[in-house]
C-alpha cells in the first residue's frame, strides 16, 4: 500500500533542495539548438537522474542534440519532460534566477525547469523505480523534430505517460490540448528598379500581403490561423523578387487541422507571374481528453489521500509532447509540473512553495499506477528496445 502521508512529509523535507536545484538548472542555460549549452545542461541532469534512478542514462544524439533516456525493461510508466527553453544564451545575465515571497522568476523557470526538478524529487520518494522510464528531450520548443520517434516508441512500451509540463496558474492539470501545424509560404516574384521601371517587376512583398490576409480567413471557431514571422526584399530601391512568411495553426480536432491544411495548399497567386511554394504541415495532432480522464481520476484520488486541494483540469490551447503520446492512444496526463505562468515571456514565474506538494502528487500518482497496473492481454505493447534507444 502507498503511504501517502510519508510521501508528502518526505517531499516537504526536500523543499530547500528543490529551490536550490531550480536555481542551478535555470542558471545552466539551455537555448534551442545551441549544442554546447545543451550538452552542459544534459551533464547536470544526467548526474541527478542516474543517482535517483540507480541506473545510467542513455544519451541519444540526433543532429548533435543530446536527449536523455532512462528506459525500464518492463516499462509501466513513462515520465516525459524537455530541458530546452525558448531563451537565447546570455539571457540569465540580465534576467537572473530570483525568488521573492515564494515566487521564482528567470528564463525557463516555469517552462519547464521547475517541472524537471519536481520530477526528480518525485522519483526520489518512490521505493522502487525499476519499472519507471524517464525521457528528457532538448528540442520540444523547436517542434520535437529529432525526439518525436523516440517519444512515440517509448510511449508504446508504456501503460501510462505522465508529462511534467507546467500546470495552469491555479494548478489545474491538462487533459486535452490543441493540435498544431506550421507552414512556410514562399513567394517568388521578379526584381526590377523600384524607381525607374517598377512595372517590369513582380512585387513579392505585395503578393505576400495578399496571401497573408487570405490565410487569416481560414480560421474558424476554436481554430486559429496566425501569420507570424515574415520577411522580403533586400534593397530599398528594388522591387522584391522573393518573400516568405510563416503560419501557425491550432485546432481541437485533427479534422480541423486537415481542413486548414487543404485550404493552405490550395492557395494560388494573385499577381500575374508570381509563384508560391508551400512547405510544412501538421506537426502535432490534438491530445484527446479520452486519453487523460482515467489518469485524472487516479490523480484526484491521490490528491485527496495526500490532503491536497481538489485536483482540477483544463483544456489547454498550447501543444506539448503529450500530443504525440495521447494521439497514439496511450493514457497520458499533462500539466504535472510547476504551478506558474508567463511561459515564453519575461513575466515567467513559478510558485516554489507548491513544488513539494506537486512532487508528492506526481510520486503518489506513479505509485498508484504501478500498484494497480496489470498486463492487458488485449493490448499489444512493444517492450523491445528501440533503435532510437
Amino acid at each position: 500500500m502507498v503511504d501517502f502521508s510519508m510521501i508528502r512529509r518526505d517531499a516537504h523535507a526536500q523543499a530547500s533542495t528543490m529551490v536550490r536545484r531550480l536555481g542551478e538548472l535555470v542558471t545552466t542555460e539551455s537555448p534551442p539548438g545551441v549544442i554546447a549549452n545543451l550538452r552542459t545542461c544534459a551533464d547536470l541532469l544526467d548526474s541527478w537522474g542516474s543517482r535517483v534512478l540507480s541506473r545510467p542514462a542513455r544519451r541519444i544524439i540526433h543532429d548533435g542534440l543530446p536527449h536523455l533516456l532512462w528506459p525500464a525493461a518492463d516499462q509501466q510508466v513513462l515520465l516525459i519532460g524537455h530541458y530546452d527553453t525558448v531563451w537565447p544564451a546570455g539571457t540569465v545575465t540580465d534576467w537572473p534566477f530570483v525568488v521573492e515571497d515564494a515566487i521564482a522568476t528567470g528564463p525557463g523557470v516555469c517552462d519547464m525547469k521547475s517541472g524537471i526538478v519536481q520530477l526528480f524529487t518525485a522519483l526520489s520518494l518512490l521505493p522502487d523505480t525499476s519499472t519507471v522510464g524517464l525521457l528528457l528531450t532538448c528540442d520540444e520548443e523547436s517542434g520535437s523534430p529529432t525526439s518525436r520517434p523516440l517519444i512515440e516508441h517509448q510511449a508504446r512500451r508504456s501503460h501510462a505517460v505522465l508529462v511534467a509540463e507546467p500546470s495552469t496558474e491555479h494548478g489545474a492539470l491538462k487533459v486535452a490540448r490543441k493540435g498544431g501545424s506550421v507552414y512556410q509560404i514562399s513567394v517568388r516574384g521578379r526584381a526590377a528598379h523600384a524607381g525607374v521601371e517598377p512595372h517590369r517587376g513582380v512585387n513579392a512583398a505585395i503578393e505576400l500581403a495578399h496571401q497573408l490576409l487570405a490565410v487569416r480567413e481560414f480560421a474558424a471557431a476554436g481554430t486559429s490561423v496566425t501569420p507570424t514571422t515574415l520577411r522580403g526584399g533586400s534593397m530599398t530601391n528594388q522591387v522584391p523578387e522573393s518573400a516568405e512568411f510563416f503560419v501557425d495553426v491550432r485546432a481541437w480536432t485533427s479534422e480541423e487541422l486537415h481542413r486548414v491544411d487543404r485550404m493552405i495548399r490550395a492557395i494560388t497567386p494573385r499577381l500575374p507571374d508570381a509563384e508560391l511554394v508551400v512547405s510544412g504541415g501538421i506537426n502535432r495532432h490534438p491530445l484527446p481528453e479520452s486519453a487523460a480522464l482515467p489518469l485524472l481520476a487516479i490523480a484526484a484520488r491521490v490528491g485527496r489521500e495526500l490532503g491536497l486541494p481538489a485536483v482540477t483540469s483544463v483544456h489547454a490551447p498550447g501543444a506539448s509532447d503529450a500530443n504525440f503520446t495521447g494521439s497514439l492512444g496511450v493514457p497520458t496526463l499533462d500539466g504535472l509540473g510547476g504551478v506558474g505562468g508567463g511561459a515564453h515571456a519575461r513575466t515567467e514565474w513559478v510558485d516554489v512553495s507548491q513544488m513539494p506538494d506537486r512532487a508528492a502528487l506526481l510520486a503518489g500518482l506513479i505509485a498508484s499506477i504501478l500498484e494497480s497496473s496489470r498486463p492487458d492481454p488485449g493490448r499489444r505493447r512493444d517492450s523491445r528496445v528501440s533503435p532510437y534507444a
